[in-house]
């Protein structure tokens, strides 16, 4: 396993930066159809818990969306672990548009 660990800083309130990450991983689903599936997500207040399935590979983590920052925290695959660099890029992307 290797460990993923992003820190997106954001403008918005912790509201509604919650609000639209609570977006993000429906959107996902819905743009890589096939590819990513049995999302799962729970939410106690501003922290979550994810799963899914990417490619026949199951990831897990966890969301804390803060005043001033989403902290996600995930452990990946070892074979997944090659592309890390190219995972936290995309969801850094997806995440800042989301929150800007």
């Amino acid at each position: 396993m290797s460990k993923l660990s992003l820190n997106i800083p954001h403008s918005q309130t912790q509201e509604e930066a919650l609000r639209r990450i609570k977006q993000l991983l429906g959107r996902l689903q819905e743009e890589q159809k096939g590819t990513v599936t049995n999302v799962q997500e729970n939410w106690d207040g501003p922290n979550g818990s994810f799963s899914f399935s990417a490619k026949g590979f199951n990831i897990a983590g966890t969301i804390a969306v803060k005043d001033k920052e989403v902290n996600l925290e995930s452990d990946l695959p070892f074979a997944v672990a090659l592309f890390k660099g190219q995972i936290a890029s995309l969801i850094t992307e997806k995440a800042k548009t989301l929150l800007a």
